[in-house]
Parts: C-alpha cells; sequence; structure tokens
C-alpha cells in the first residue's frame, strides 16, 4: 500500500487503463426504437454466455435516426475509442464501418450470396475484419408475393419499397420487383431517399392512385426507421403491407415472414464472444437463418376488409387479433 501511494498519478491511470472492460459497439442508422427489439435479444445471448453488463462488458449504443452522415459520425466516434467489437443491425452500417475502421465487425442480415466484394469473399471464410448472419431476405420475396396471391388473388399492381439511396437494398428492391413480374404482377417502385413521413405518405399516394393494392416492404435502416409511418400511411390508403420482420405486422402491416432477426442477434452474441477471445472474422464463417416466422395482423386484415386464408393461418407463428 504504501508503495501504491508513491506511485505517480500517471502510473496509477495506466493501471486503470489496463482494466479496459470489453466493449461493443452498436451502430444501428435507424431510431433507437426500431433497434431496441435487436438489441434487447443481443443482451439476452450475452447474459447466456455469462457476461453482465456494466461489470464484465459494455454496450454502447447508438443510433442515427435513418441519418447517414450522423451514422458515419458515430463510427468515427467508436474508432477513436476503446471499442473491440461493433456490431452492426445491416449491410449499410456493416459497409460503412468496414470502409472506415479495422474494428472487427458482427453483423446481422447480411446478404445470403457467395460474396460481397466490400463485405466478404465468401460465406465460408469472410477474409476481412467482418463476419455475422445472412438474413434471406430478398431471397424470400416469391413467397411474400405468393402470400399476397392468395389473400388478393385480383391483385395486378404491387409497390415495392425500398430505399433508394443504398445499392444493396436497391437491388433488394429490383429482385422482388422481377418476382412480381414472374408472378403475374405489375410491380411500382417506390424508393425512398430520406426518412421523412411525407416522402412514404407521397409514395404511397402514387401507389394508391395508380390503382395498387399491395405493397412489400424491403427492410432497410430507412424503412426500419420509418415502420409506424409506414403501416399507418397503408392502412389509411386502403394498402395491405408485407414486412420482413415481426415488428412490422405488430406496427399495423398485414403481415410479415423473414428470417428470425431476434435468434439472429442471441447467436451474435457467441460471434462477439469468441472475437473477444481472441478469434478471427476473417475465419469465422457468415451463416444462414434457421429459424423464420410468419406474422399475420387480424386487426388489419378487418380494417382493409380482407379474409386471410386457412392455408396462411395454419403456417403463423403468432396472430395479432
Amino acid at each position: 500500500m504504501g508503495m501504491a501511494a508513491a506511485w505517480p498519478p500517471a502510473a496509477l491511470a495506466q493501471q486503470d487503463s489496463s482494466r479496459h472492460m470489453p466493449t461493443v459497439g452498436f451502430m444501428g442508422f435507424a431510431t433507437a426504437e426500431a433497434d431496441a427489439p435487436a438489441l434487447q435479444h443481443f443482451r439476452k445471448g450475452l447474459s447466456d454466455l455469462g457476461y453482465v453488463e456494466g461489470r464484465t462488458i459494455y454496450i454502447d449504443a447508438r443510433s442515427a435516426n435513418g441519418d447517414v452522415a450522423r451514422g458515419l459520425a458515430i463510427i468515427d466516434e467508436f474508432a477513436a475509442k476503446p471499442v473491440d467489437v461493433l456490431l452492426s443491425p445491416g449491410p449499410a452500417a456493416a459497409r460503412a464501418a468496414v470502409r472506415k475502421t479495422k474494428i472487427p465487425v458482427v453483423a446481422v442480415a447480411l446478404p445470403a450470396v457467395q460474396s460481397d466484394p466490400e463485405l466478404f469473399q465468401s460465406l465460408a471464410r469472410p477474409g476481412g475484419t467482418l463476419t455475422g448472419f445472412a438474413a434471406f431476405g430478398e431471397e424470400m420475396s416469391s413467397k411474400r408475393i405468393q402470400m399476397l396471391r392468395e389473400i388478393l388473388p385480383e391483385l395486378k399492381t404491387l409497390g415495392v419499397m425500398n430505399n433508394a439511396t443504398d445499392p444493396t437494398f436497391s437491388a433488394w428492391g429490383a429482385q422482388t420487383m422481377l418476382e412480381a413480374r414472374s408472378a403475374g404482377m405489375e410491380p411500382m417502385r417506390l424508393g425512398l431517399t430520406a426518412a421523412s413521413p411525407a416522402a412514404v405518405s407521397e409514395q404511397i399516394k402514387v401507389l394508391a392512385d395508380a390503382g395498387g393494392a399491395a405493397m412489400v416492404v424491403i427492410r432497410d435502416y430507412m424503412t426500419s426507421a420509418m415502420r409506424d409511418e409506414i403501416c399507418h400511411a397503408g392502412i389509411e390508403r386502403k394498402i395491405a403491407v408485407v414486412g420482413e420482420q415481426a415488428e412490422f405486422a405488430r406496427a399495423g402491416a398485414l403481415l410479415s415472414y423473414g428470417a428470425d432477426i431476434g435468434d439472429l442477434f442471441r447467436r451474435a452474441a457467441g460471434y462477439v464472444d469468441l472475437i473477444l477471445k481472441g478469434r478471427k472474422p476473417a475465419e469465422m464463417p457468415i451463416q444462414l437463418p434457421t429459424k423464420f416466422e410468419l406474422v399475420v395482423n387480424l386487426k388489419t386484415a378487418r380494417v382493409l376488409g380482407l379474409t386471410i386464408p386457412p392455408s396462411i393461418l395454419v403456417l403463423t407463428d403468432d396472430v395479432i387479433e
């Protein structure tokens, strides 16, 4: 104790810095509200692994509210701090992090393709600073369209809403439009360039004026930030909204069908744990989803005057009355 008392302040500061608590930086480009469910599942995954938030691990969670410039600034702030791992809820934030830092990244909802030049070399061996979990987003467009066809057999014009500022989400929108044409429908691109309620309302009005009665929403940070506005505007215009994540159906979409994002974030905690223990993202395979969920909102169906066929109801994981 006497020797410790004699140590200079600089030495004590160096000793304190050596006790750095493992830190995970969560960089959500959507809103804090939209990101909250994912973080809840991630925290549960860490807890199951024995971590105690605030004692054995620190989570610095930040959201950009759909503002890309703010999202990039958040990444810069993380890069200037002692952050050990970055957690990304989508490819846009992940791509920005890989471009701007060398911090290991665990990302969820990555493209389910064999390679993405800016993100990874292959699913089996990513090869860079990023690893994580794919979500089979656009690959399941045909299934969502098939369900819409069962509910609305006379549907001719289908809206496809996506973030028009990001090449990945634009490509996903284009693939969904291709699936709509294959199903005999005329797709209408509804591109968003800003997380603005007015922009959402205007795009849905364009669809309604063209005789459209349904819309598929491509999951991304911008549509996630505008989730409530999209669902409410759809109900007002009598447009059946179909989303990818369960939160869309709970917000008022007619239905949602996609990978269980909560399960992916719980599994992401395991990847963060491995990286903190020394594993390299380059050698950690990008995993595919194993659980999917279909959620139907019967309250919205009644408002829209629609009947959900038994063939769909029997498959649902959750029904909102």
